[in-house]
């Protein structure tokens, strides 16, 4: 009798865990959405501004959701190669990885005042003497990260198409920081992304450390101008339900048409709109890397 008790219990306990065992459905508490930010400005502006997020789109959908910030873009892309992401906010060289290595998929671009495409800044210290870019041959540069668009492979693509050559190249991970070193005289110059001025005020990545630094405009100066390409999108795990891809990105744009959604989309990620967007939008980002990147021409 008591094997048997035993033996009994065993089963209990084994049919126990294996019912854990099984993956809850997405969306569910036990398994939320994972939704990645990229790191691209200040970790608590992202930070509280995720969470106004996180909370209209639990309101809006069925759905639970977990949003984080991952270290770099690049994180973001090994993210969905390991299913730890199914939807994400991410830079456009990122996205081209993402899509090229797990087949993720763009469903919105991010507007930033109107426009679909963006630009990459030079910047410099207004009294360094720096006038145009090839006075920055033999500088010390600081770009965002090594898979950045706007803050590095665009400017770099430039850079190499003029010929010009920095003597030393530092990452400062994010777009305030790049402006940070620049005001602080810790570099020459560097390269962020750029955004129009609007209503006589500055949207450039400059904005970012105006509180910090109320004279930044004066200070750092615009010296050149890059190429345009596509603006970053929002992009989905290849394999997420069609019904989930398509009900979070009308959510998005609901959110987005709303006057905390809009607020929030600036504080983020420096945009002030979503629109629907595939991934033929991006194949000038595809024809550029083929020129930059010798391994993409095999």
């Amino acid at each position: 009798m008591k094997l048997l008790l035993n033996c009994t219990l065993f089963l209990c306990v084994f049919g126990i865990t294996g019912c854990n065992l099984k993956k809850a459905a997405l969306g569910t508490a036990e398994n939320p959405i994972k939704f990645h930010l990229v790191p691209s400005v200040d970790a608590r502006v992202l930070a509280d501004n995720s969470k106004l997020l996180k909370e209209y789109l639990e309101k809006s959908t069925p759905y639970k959701y977990q949003i984080t910030i991952p270290q770099s873009f690049v994180a973001v892309v090994e993210s969905f190669g390991t299913k730890r992401a199914d939807v994400a906010a991410i830079n456009t060289y990122g996205y081209y990885m993402a899509h090229k290595s797990y087949g993720v998929q763009a469903r919105l671009t991010v507007i930033r005042y109107g426009l679909a495409t963006y630009q990459s800044q030079f910047l410099a210290r207004s009294s360094s003497g720096i006038k145009s870019l090839k006075d920055f041959a033999g500088k010390k540069m600081a770009f965002v990260d090594p898979a950045s668009t706007s803050g590095y492979l665009l400017p770099l693509k430039t850079l190499k198409d003029k010929k010009i050559e920095p003597k030393e190249t530092v990452f400062a991970m994010n777009h305030d920081a790049v402006v940070s070193m620049i005001y602080q005289g810790q570099v020459d110059g560097g390269a962020t992304y750029y955004s129009p001025p609007q209503d006589g005020k500055i949207e450039d990545a400059r904005r970012l450390v105006k509180l910090q630094y109320p004279d930044v405009e004066q200070k750092v100066k615009i010296v050149e101008l890059s190429e345009p390409i596509p603006n970053d999108p929002i992009v989905f795990r290849a394999d997420m339900p069609e019904e989930m891809k398509e009900k979070i990105s009308d959510v998005l744009l609901q959110w987005v048409a709303t006057p905390e959604g809009r607020k929030s989309l600036d504080l983020m990620l420096g945009a002030t709109n979503l629109k629907k967007t595939t991934d033929a939008d991006y194949d000038s980002v595809r024809e550029m890397l083929k020129q930059m990147l010798p391994a993409e021409k095999k």
